[in-house]
């Protein structure tokens, strides 16, 4: 079985991924790092002992990877659009300890178990092969952090705590049927609705904000 670990802003930098949390939640991130493999960085805020936030972004000061890039970031065109369009929470990612059995089942869906690292910290992460979000966004990419865990316990405690994540979609059944083939404990609530768009409740020390 699948869990939530985190949630994800993807955004065309960082600086206006931070602003934007900032905006919507009135806390601060903490630094994250970068990411050799994917040519990426980013910011980090703990959503509870075992589900966080991150913000992702291209690093313009890093060397280009040689595959694409993990979260579609590689379409800096689009990435843009959807910032615009109030889109900027688009993906969230579900853990395992045991990746390669989560693959015999779902390659076709989820890609391929790629190393990953962030300073000393490595994992593996399913990617597909053109970078893009499984399902359009719908279904998440699965993260394996062993030997460690999840890191979320190790990042600040800013009064943040994940209340409630949610999805709107017009294609509701689609999702919950991809949920229900992968297994995912902790899923977003579908909901029907005009656009795919995903929004999350958190607590903070201003009372309960939302995300999207």
């Amino acid at each position: 079985m699948l869990q939530l670990d985190h949630l994800v802003i993807i955004a065309p930098t960082l600086e206006e991924g931070a602003a934007h949390v900032y905006d919507e939640l009135g806390v601060e991130m903490s630094p994250g790092g970068k990411h050799p493999q994917m040519g990426t960085h980013n910011l980090l805020l703990r959503l509870g002992d075992e589900v966080f936030l991150e913000v992702i972004a291209i690093d313009p000061a890093a060397r280009p990877p040689s595959r694409p890039r993990w979260f579609g970031l590689d379409d800096n065109d689009h990435v843009r659009r959807e910032w615009d369009d109030g889109r900027r929470l688009r993906a969230w990612v579900a853990q395992t300890d045991e990746i390669g059995t989560v693959l015999r089942s779902h390659a076709d869906l989820l890609g391929a178990a790629t190393p990953v690292s962030r300073g000393e910290r490595t994992w593996r992460f399913t990617l597909r092969h053109d970078g893009e979000l499984p399902a359009g966004g719908i279904a998440p990419p699965v993260i394996d952090w062993s030997p460690k865990s999840n890191p979320a316990r190790d990042m600040p405690d800013q009064g943040t705590t994940l209340r409630s994540f949610d999805l709107f979609t017009p294609e509701p059944e689609r999702a919950e049927q991809t949920y229900a083939r992968l297994r995912v404990r902790d899923a977003p609530v579908v909901h029907e609705g005009d656009r795919q768009l995903f929004t999350a409740q958190v607590d903070t020390p201003s009372g309960v904000r939302s995300l999207s």
